[in-house]
């Protein structure tokens, strides 16, 4: 099974990216919209076919990214039957399951942070993605939105701490660089819940805890009650060419493209000298800036003009690209696989 782990600093989310590797069927647990890009291009590059976004529940400390992710991949919106969210494609029952590939998850109702929270059991009960519902050494608020004390713990102890012992805990947050933990673990040792509480500790423990309210739920509620969808607001995307984002954080441009367009962006080889003339040449009228002298030359580029790095296979004149940008220059693309890529498909040279 493809398996990832993303995070978002800002609000300290989880986002779970999960697929079968031989039908690419994948599905993506708590995506955060700020992070569209990256997830987007990750589930690209590994060619994931996105069957849905599920979301544990209605956050209140940002804005779900359901619905972009729903618009780029055509792909379902699911989260727990008890949520009165709009633009959702399933509401999931206690103990139904979501198939993607050979794999499933199964949903359990755990309400208490929310009255719709739910928690996602992988099939062979390895990993369970708790949401808020039960964190690495703690749990979620249970002082608004439906949050319940008792209901938590009872979903706690009733449906999260009654998986195997070895299963590993996968939760929404984490504020101190945690990961993962595990069933056994939370058990013994989370401070709220595990060893010998009693329901009366816990819920004394959580009416006593006087937390700040999170501070995008004025516009994170309102948002994740329609998935995410806001109107009027779009992604923001490059106009001057259809443009990539890949998982490494770089603008790419397509090899056809920059073919069909030369004449209308500056194009910035950063190769050393020996290779802008050897075997695979070089773009026509390519300005040649080696990579180490790139910095001192900016200042020959125009920034009114779109700018396309390029090298041997696109890493190097990736790190060109970055720079540019860093420097000021709002439209720069690097070229996607470089002159490896420009040459095989038979493009023009000059030597």
């Amino acid at each position: 099974m493809i398996f990832r782990q993303l995070f978002e600093q800002e609000s300290s989310t989880y986002t779970y990216l999960l697929a079968d590797e031989a039908s690419k069927d994948g599905v993506i647990i708590d995506p955060v919209v700020e992070m569209h890009r990256r997830d987007a291009a990750l589930i690209r590059e590994l060619g994931i076919k996105l069957i849905y976004s599920l979301d544990t529940h209605c956050h209140a400390d940002h804005i779900t990214g359901s619905w972009q992710l729903k618009e780029a991949f055509g792909c379902k919106i699911g989260l727990g039957s008890a949520n009165r969210v709009n633009n959702v494609d399933n509401l999931f029952d206690n103990g139904e399951t979501i198939t993607f590939g050979k794999h499933s998850l199964k949903v359990l109702e755990t309400p208490g942070h929310t009255d719709g929270c739910v928690s996602f059991v992988l099939d062979d009960q390895s990993r369970v993605f708790t949401g808020d519902s039960l964190l690495i050494r703690g749990c979620g608020r249970t002082d608004f939105q439906g949050g319940d004390p008792a209901k938590l713990y009872q979903s706690i102890q009733n449906q999260l701490f009654t998986l195997p012992e070895h299963c590993l805990v996968y939760p929404g947050h984490d504020y101190n660089g945690r990961c993962s933990s595990s069933i056994g673990e939370e058990k013994a040792f989370n401070p709220r819940i595990g060893g010998a509480a009693s329901e009366k500790d816990f819920v004394g423990y959580m009416k006593h805890m006087k937390l700040p309210h999170p501070k995008k739920i004025a516009m994170a509620l309102p948002a994740n009650l329609n998935s995410g969808r806001i109107e009027g607001q779009e992604e923001t995307v490059p106009q001057w060419a259809p443009l990539e984002h890949n998982f490494g954080g770089i603008l790419q441009i397509d090899p056809q493209w920059l073919a069909n367009n030369l004449d209308q962006v500056v194009v910035v080889d950063v190769r050393d000298d020996d290779e802008f003339n050897n075997e695979l040449g070089h773009l026509p009228q390519a300005l040649h800036i080696p990579l180490g002298q790139l910095e001192d030359s900016m200042s020959k580029l125009s920034k009114d003009k779109a700018i396309v790095t390029v090298c041997r296979s696109g890493r190097r004149s990736a790190l060109a690209s970055l720079a540019l940008q860093k420097a000021g220059f709002e439209k720069v693309a690097n070229l996607k696989d470089g002159m490896l890529a420009w040459t095989e498909l038979g493009f023009p040279i000059a030597s």
